[in-house]
């Protein structure tokens, strides 16, 4: 099969994961607990998309979606992180999403009290204005006058370069050891204890109008939001529709020794059997059940492979999808398809300097033959070649925008021939150990 069925195979398995998760929403609340996620493992050499498609997808259905290597856990008693963090990190990343939801609800009510905020800012209140608390005196209709001329130029923008005082809460750093391990990697009953005996200290700030209102927006809209509220729905959102793409799942990969590094490994691949599997991790915002969230193990598997993982791990990814190394017509759609490929960016970079730029089909084919070559002639980095290629393409002319405003440049077959022929060259002489007189020179 070519690499682009092998792409499409793994998006399609990876979309029907997903799709599941819905359909198990429609479900009874009986049978919805005893449906669980299908987990995938994607096998396949770096460079051919398998980050990609799973978060794409999750983008598509506003899943909470992180991405993990494998290689940054060890078990319990060995140097890094413990494998719960992985539920921790997602259930934050949940968290910022539902806010960000939370905060288009309340912007309106948040927005109104922002700028009272500034005009309050902009007009301190005297000793006078605080005894005078009569509504119809003249000095308060004066007063009223003065704030709506104040509104009206704060609206306009007059003000946004002003600089105001305000009043920020600032947290306080932890202290000695803990500062050096980090809050998130401490257990979930100590970050909170640390919360509480140290709580945030108010600072006053004095920064332009334009900074502020961002800040004091961000006030406001903590005051409105309901953070139990908030909370509840972060963790519902993490347990039933969480993806976890944990990467890099070959290093885990023993050859049956139990000696070395393959302890480590080992312990790892036992850490991770109950998450995957099951469990109950304590977060500083409440339990979260791993039950329903679906996790998406990805490796190249280069000098290992999926058997040397421990079955009971193999038996947690039923999914298997295997993707081949991409050849010229996967490179060649990857340049023009997506809506923010390469070359589109390149347009709309060049664009902001007043130079327009085109590129021909002859160009594009040579790019992407010029990304199958050095791939296959040296080591092959899959799609992340095009970034090489482009950036040494446009290197001279990138350099030389500002003083071409206004001109029109095409790109053809032959303009991409002349500036990536001296690349190509030094990926030969590298994959044998030699550098180019020019690699020297500099």
């Amino acid at each position: 099969r070519t690499s682009l069925s092998e792409y499409l195979s793994s998006s399609r398995a990876v979309a029907v994961a997903i799709r599941n998760r819905w359909r198990r929403q429609q479900l009874p609340e009986e049978l919805r607990r005893e449906v669980g996620p299908k987990n995938i493992s994607m096998i396949g050499p770096t460079g051919v998309g398998k980050t990609e498609i799973a978060r794409r997808l999750a983008d598509m259905v506003n899943a909470p979606f992180i991405k993990v290597e494998a290689t940054k856990y060890t078990e319990v008693g060995y140097h890094g992180r413990d494998v719960e963090s992985m539920v921790r990190d997602l259930l934050d990343f949940a968290m910022h999403m539902v806010r960000t939801e939370q905060t288009e609800v309340v912007r309106v009510e948040a927005d109104r009290r922002t700028e009272e905020s500034l005009l309050d800012a902009l007009i301190p209140a005297t000793d006078f204005d605080r005894t005078d608390t009569d509504p119809a005196s003249e000095t308060a209709q004066r007063r009223h006058r003065n704030r709506e001329k104040m509104r009206t130029a704060l609206q306009a923008g007059d003000f946004e370069e002003r600089t105001i005082r305000i009043t920020v809460d600032q947290k306080s750093m932890p202290p000695g050891m803990f500062a050096a391990v980090g809050v998130d990697q401490m257990d979930p009953e100590l970050q909170n204890l640390f919360e509480r005996i140290m709580p945030t200290q108010p600072k006053e700030r004095q920064i332009p109008v334009r900074e502020a209102r961002k800040v004091i927006f961000d006030q406001h809209c903590d005051a409105l939001i309901d953070r139990d509220k908030m909370t509840a729905m972060a963790i519902q959102r993490t347990e039933d529709s969480g993806i976890i793409f944990l990467d890099e799942l070959d290093k885990l990969g023993t050859s049956g020794g139990m000696h070395g590094p393959d302890i480590s490994r080992q312990g790892v691949q036992r850490d991770l059997l109950p998450i995957v599997e099951g469990c109950t991790v304590n977060t500083r915002n409440g339990p979260v059940r791993t039950d329903h969230i679906l996790f998406i193990a990805a490796g190249a598997f280069h000098s290992t492979s999926p058997n040397d993982l421990m079955p009971e791990l193999q038996g947690r990814f039923p999914i298997r999808v295997e993707l081949k190394d991409l050849n010229k017509a996967d490179f060649l759609r990857i340049l023009v398809e997506p809506e923010n490929a390469l070359t589109k960016q390149q347009v709309a970079l060049m664009a902001t300097e007043g130079v327009m730029i085109e590129f021909t089909d002859g160009a594009v084919e040579a790019m992407a033959e010029f990304a199958y070559d050095m791939n296959n002639k040296a080591q092959n980095i899959g799609a992340r070649r095009l970034h090489t290629i482009i950036e040494k393409l446009m290197e001279t002319l990138s350099f030389e925008a500002p003083e071409r405003h206004g001109e029109s440049v095409k790109i053809d077959r032959a303009y991409v021939n002349e500036r990536l022929h001296d690349i190509t060259k030094n990926e030969e002489l590298a994959s044998f150990g030699f550098h180019s007189l020019k690699d020297e020179e500099r």
